[in-house]
């Protein structure tokens, strides 16, 4: 379970202004609001989803979610754990994963996943239980061994995954996993929420392929400008703006609230 409220992150930003008389362009900073002020829940064994553009918030949202980032306000609590007295322990009911993560190529995926067992503080016998595990359930048994700069994209990205799977995380958290991935990479994360969610895991991911989310999320919160814009599940989001299309609600909504990308 992952309850947030009234989450906000600023940071400071340089930005150009015309000053003077001769109106030159002068640079300053400026306070912004990446995420302003957001409040939800998410279940045990449901997908959620966090659509919208880049720039929207979206990394920032989930890497505060996923202990990367500290709050400017606001509060986290990942089931039983508050975020403020206990992130450590938050931290060990995630899986975390970027459609970036950088793997350490030198290593083969075995050891990189006795280095990451390692840091959650598992046993040598836990560790190489899981691994068995997660050999069987990605199906690694050909590359387990081989160096991570020699696998190919779909190997990779399994490796990927196998790292937030390695201690048994009951929630993950991916940020835009199948950005710029190939169809049969894509179908191997996508499968794995899925297979995920049937074992009552929990899943918040963020994308802008809002295709995808339709086939995908139990429940989707649409953002924009660090604020949820619209939230339901996708028949009722379809229901209520009267579409069949959920990139056609979003870009409606974000107009509605003017300037639809960052610059």
């Amino acid at each position: 379970m992952i309850e947030v409220n009234n989450l906000c992150k600023s940071f400071t930003r340089q930005v150009k202004d015309k000053s003077g008389k001769k109106k030159k362009f002068i640079t300053k900073k400026e306070e912004f609001l990446a995420v302003d002020n957001v409040s939800f829940s998410v279940e045990e064994g449901k997908i959620i989803g966090i659509l919208g553009p880049n720039g929207a918030g979206k990394t920032t949202l989930l890497r505060m979610l996923g202990g990367i980032l500290t709050p400017t306000s606001g509060h986290i609590q990942i089931n039983e754990f508050d975020y403020e007295k206990d992130k450590n322990a938050a931290k060990k009911e995630i899986g975390y994963l970027s459609g970036n993560t950088k793997l350490y190529n030198r290593l083969s995926p075995r050891e990189l996943l006795t280095t990451f067992g390692t840091l959650y503080d598992m046993t040598k016998e836990e560790i190489e239980k899981s691994i068995e595990n997660i050999i069987e359930i990605m199906d690694m048994k050909s590359f387990i061994d081989n160096k991570i700069e020699n696998l190919s994209t779909g190997q990779t990205q399994r490796t990927s995954i196998a790292r937030c799977l390695v201690h048994n995380p009951k929630i993950y958290i991916f940020d835009e996993p199948t950005l710029g991935l190939d169809v049969i990479s894509s179908k191997s994360i996508i499968d794995f929420m899925k297979s995920e969610r049937d074992k009552g895991k929990t899943v918040l991911y963020s994308t802008h392929y809002m295709e995808e989310a339709e086939t995908l999320c139990d429940k989707i919160y649409m953002m924009h400008k660090g604020e949820f814009i619209a939230e339901g599940t996708c028949e009722e989001l379809k229901d209520t703006y009267n579409t069949n299309s959920l990139r056609d609600i979003f870009i409606s909504l974000a107009s509605e609230r003017g300037q639809l990308y960052e610059d």
